[in-house]
C-alpha cells in the first residue's frame, strides 16, 4: 500500500510507506529528496512530533524518523521522483535534468552562471542549483567560483563526456543547436521549433526518438546562408533539420491548414537576440 503523508495529516502506514514531506529529522543526505519510499519494518521506525512551519504551539503533526542506523536503512530506502519522466528522453529523471547537462556538455567551451543556465532553460534557480550538484558530484561538470557568483562548465575529462554529449545534444540540445546556428543570420525576425520534437518537448505521448525537426522561420533571411547554417546544425543533431520560411506576421494573420495546424499545436520559440 502506497499512501501519503503531509502535515498535519497523520497516518500510520503498512511498511511500504510514502512520505510527501522532507521531516527536520532525517539524515542531512536525505533532506534534498523530494519524496521518499521507504520499505522498511515497522519497528525502524518510530513516531516523534515536531511543530510545522508557521505554527507554533495549536498545531502540530506526527511524522515517522528512522530510529535504526542510517547504514542499515540506506539499504532499504528507495527514492522516487514525482515528476514523470521527460517524453523525449524517458531514461532520464526529469526534463530539467536533461536540458541543463545538454546545454552544458553540447558546448564544452560554455562557462555560465547558476543565473544564466536558469535563464536559458526556463529551470527554477533552486532546480538548477541541485542539478548542478548532482552533476558535480557525478563528474559530468566542474565550478568555479569568481567572486560569489559560481561559474559551471562540462567536464570534459570525464569518461562519460563524449557519449553523453552526443546523446544529450541529440534528444535535448535542439534548442540550443539551432539558436546557436539562426542567430547570426540578418532577415530572421523569430523562429519556433514546432511538429513532433515540439510535442515530445511539452511531454505529449508519441513516436521515440523523433525522426526530424521541423522550424518555422519567420522573416527574409538570405536562403543560401540559412541552408548552409541548418546543414551544420543537422551534423550536430544527428537527424534532418526541416525549415519552413513565411513572412514575419505570418502566425497572426496567416490562413490556411497548415498554419491552422502549426499554430493548434505546441510552439518552442528560439531565443534569438533581438535585431
Amino acid at each position: 500500500m502506497h499512501r501519503a503523508i503531509s502535515a498535519p495529516l497523520v497516518e500510520q502506514l503498512s511498511p511500504a510507506m510514502v512520505l510527501d514531506v522532507l521531516p527536520d529529522g532525517l539524515p542531512g543526505d536525505l533532506l534534498h529528496r523530494p519524496l521518499l519510499e521507504l520499505r522498511a519494518p515497522p519497528e525502524c521506525f518510530s513516531f516523534i512530533t515536531r511543530k510545522p512551519e508557521g505554527h507554533r504551539h495549536e498545531e502540530m503533526a506526527s511524522l515517522p524518523i528512522p530510529t535504526a542506523p542510517v547504514h542499515k536503512l540506506k539499504s532499504i530506502l528507495h527514492f522516487v521522483d514525482r515528476r514523470p519522466t521527460p517524453s523525449l528522453l524517458p531514461i532520464l529523471r526529469s526534463q530539467q535534468q536533461g536540458e541543463i547537462l545538454a546545454l552544458l556538455l553540447g558546448d564544452p567551451g560554455l562557462e555560465l552562471s547558476l543565473t544564466e543556465i536558469s535563464s536559458r532553460t526556463g529551470t527554477p534557480h533552486p532546480s538548477v542549483y541541485r542539478e548542478i550538484q548532482r552533476a558535480e558530484q557525478a563528474g559530468l561538470v566542474t565550478t568555479r567560483k569568481v567572486g560569489s557568483t559560481r561559474l559551471v562548465r562540462a567536464n570534459t575529462a570525464s569518461p562519460y563526456y563524449a557519449g553523453l554529449a552526443e546523446v544529450l545534444t541529440r534528444a535535448f540540445g535542439v534548442p540550443a543547436v539551432l539558436t546557436e546556428a539562426l542567430g547570426p543570420l540578418r532577415g530572421v525576425t523569430a523562429a519556433y521549433i514546432y511538429g513532433s520534437w515540439a510535442a515530445r518537448h511539452e511531454g505529449q505521448a508519441g513516436q521515440r526518438p523523433v525522426g526530424d525537426i521541423d522550424v518555422l522561420i519567420l522573416g527574409e533571411p538570405d536562403r543560401d546562408q540559412l541552408y548552409s547554417a541548418l546543414d551544420a546544425a543537422e551534423k550536430r543533431l544527428g537527424r534532418p533539420v526541416q525549415a519552413t520560411i513565411r513572412d514575419p506576421d505570418w502566425l497572426g494573420s496567416g490562413t490556411g491548414s497548415f498554419h491552422d495546424t502549426v499554430t493548434s499545436r505546441p510552439l518552442l520559440e528560439l531565443a534569438l537576440a533581438a535585431g
